[in-house]
């Protein structure tokens, strides 16, 4: 079950699809959007999201942990099916009660604009004797709806040998 519920991350989506004329209003709209997109601001959104993710999993809290995600996201996990809304409550739940206690994120890159942002990181998962359970990467596709930013895409693979 561990390695099922292995990490957060996601799949990576596409940003937009462009028109062959460099004219178009829609590509212009992009362009401006892309270009006052503050990436800064991007990483430090991220950073402070991370950190009480891994605050509420320490609490227990897998409501809070599942309001971090739109309706329509998808979790990505190793040996499983895509979890999807109201299911990604119950695998997080799930997750606390097999004896996970502590998880953390270390991101190494963030890219995007001011509709997706693509965080790629390293993770890793303890007991509560501070016993490493998993490690792994993830790939997070967080999504900006109406000025709010929640996750659409959670992908995570350990980098944990396979069990015999």
């Amino acid at each position: 079950m561990i390695r099922t519920l292995t990490a957060i991350a996601a799949t990576l989506s596409s940003l937009y699809l462009l028109s062959c004329n460099s004219n178009t209003s829609a590509e212009n709209t992009a362009k401006a959007e892309s270009s006052t997109f503050d990436m800064q601001r991007a990483k430090s959104f991220i950073d402070s999201i991370n950190t009480k993710f891994s605050e509420q999993f320490a609490a227990g809290d897998s409501v809070a942990l599942a309001s971090h995600y739109w309706s329509d996201a998808e979790l990505l996990l190793d040996n499983s099916e895509p979890v999807k809304g109201n299911d990604i409550l119950n695998a997080w739940g799930s997750a606390i009660r097999a004896g996970i206690k502590e998880i953390s994120f270390v991101t190494t890159d963030v890219t995007g604009d001011s509709l997706f942002i693509i965080e790629t990181g390293n993770y890793e998962m303890k007991d509560s004797k501070n016993s490493l359970l998993d490690k792994g990467k993830y790939v997070v596709v967080w999504q900006n709806r109406n000025g709010e930013w929640k996750l659409y895409r959670d992908i995570g693979s350990t980098s944990m040998p396979a069990a015999k």
